[in-house]
């Protein structure tokens, strides 16, 4: 999987400028999610896209080239997966883990993991593309068609995210949303909502309990 962001990481990092606003939108509902203060991890930090306007300092990425650009941006970065997270147990206040689950081999792993680097009551913000939604029905037909980053995608609905983190002792559920149109059709920052649909873009955020 690290091969094709190793390859694709210029297009990958260009997504959020040449789609500004749809971008700006999900830093905006993650937002509501994040920690406003706390040592944060995120997991598949990739370019740094999210950890740095959403001030994380870490970051961990399976592609050694995205990490590059992460650490130029001045994230403190790590090479490894979600899976095989190389941190002590109750490390961390906050792990954040956006557009990343569908990538990865074993999502009960990493959110696993997830619970075991953090601190008790810690907080775990997932943001995702709903498979239900527009956005989601969207990419799936890109998938389908062989797109290059989403034929490797296995994209969850928000109540599969939500049983997955019960399952590993997370709860105290929230969700927002936002990115309710086409991401290149967005031209100004969309105000996040509570709840799910129709927005494409899905925040779910959930408290490591003790």
């Amino acid at each position: 999987m690290n091969t094709i962001f190793d390859i694709n990481f210029k297009e990958y990092d260009g997504w959020y400028e040449r789609h500004k606003f749809a971008y700006l939108s999900e830093v905006e509902a993650l937002k509501k999610a994040i920690p406003k203060k706390g040592k944060g991890l995120e997991i598949g930090v990739g370019t740094g896209r999210f950890a740095v306007p959403l001030e994380i300092k870490y970051g961990i990425d399976p592609s050694a080239k995205m990490l590059k650009i992460a650490k130029k941006r001045g994230v403190k970065t790590y090479h490894g997966i979600g899976e095989k997270l190389p941190f002590k147990d109750k490390s961390f206040d906050f792990v954040l883990i956006a557009i990343t689950l569908c990538f990865v081999k074993n999502p009960g792993s990493v959110i696993a993991e997830s619970g075991r680097v953090l601190k008790d009551n810690g907080k775990i913000i997932l943001g995702i593309v709903d498979k239900n939604s527009f956005l989601g029905r969207f990419y799936l037909k890109e998938k389908k068609q062989g797109h290059k980053f989403y034929r490797y995608a296995n994209f969850f609905s928000t109540d599969e995210v939500v049983k997955l983190l019960k399952k590993h002792n997370f709860g105290k559920v929230r969700i927002f949303q936002t990115v309710f149109q086409l991401p290149e059709n967005i031209k100004k920052i969309e105000k996040p909502k509570k709840g799910i649909n129709p927005g494409g873009f899905t925040v779910i955020a959930g408290e490591r309990l003790k």
